[in-house]
């Protein structure tokens, strides 16, 4: 996602539309589970604590966005092994995955309009850092 500074909400409306249609197709067979099952267990405190946080439950995609990735976690988590999955319980693992990477996708996207309208340095900074750019950098370029 090509994020730049002086984005208008326009904009960020146009990204948002195009990432509704857009078909988010994960593979639970070309990454690493073990390792996002062991990067998730480690997060659940944290993830838990934020759901106990009545100022963010205000916020319904933010909190869609936690029950998918804790859904996730729980998942990964109720299996001993990755090894020899039935073809059917990795399309469920990879149905998991797109929910949640969608729920944060959206959730960037509302954070990267709200970080441009209130806090342009911060936004700067983050347009710099997008995750989505295959060759960020925080320097600033003309």
């Amino acid at each position: 996602m090509g994020f730049r500074t002086g984005w208008k909400a326009a904009d960020s409306d146009t990204v948002r539309r195009a990432l509704n249609g857009f078909d988010h197709s994960l593979d639970a067979t070309r990454g690493d589970l073990f390792a996002l099952r062991e990067l998730l267990t480690a997060k659940r405190p944290f993830l838990l604590g934020l759901l106990q946080n009545p100022n963010l439950l205000e916020h319904e995609t933010f909190t869609e966005l936690l029950w998918a990735v804790l859904h996730l976690q729980e998942e990964l988590d109720a299996r001993s092994s990755f090894e020899g999955l039935p073809a059917s319980d990795l399309a469920h693992l990879s149905g998991d995955l797109k929910r949640a990477y969608n729920a944060i996708l959206v959730e960037w996207l509302a954070y990267m309009r709200h970080l441009s309208t209130q806090y342009p340095y911060l936004y700067s900074l983050a347009v710099r850092r997008n995750p989505y750019d295959p060759e960020p950098s925080v320097e600033v370029r003309t």
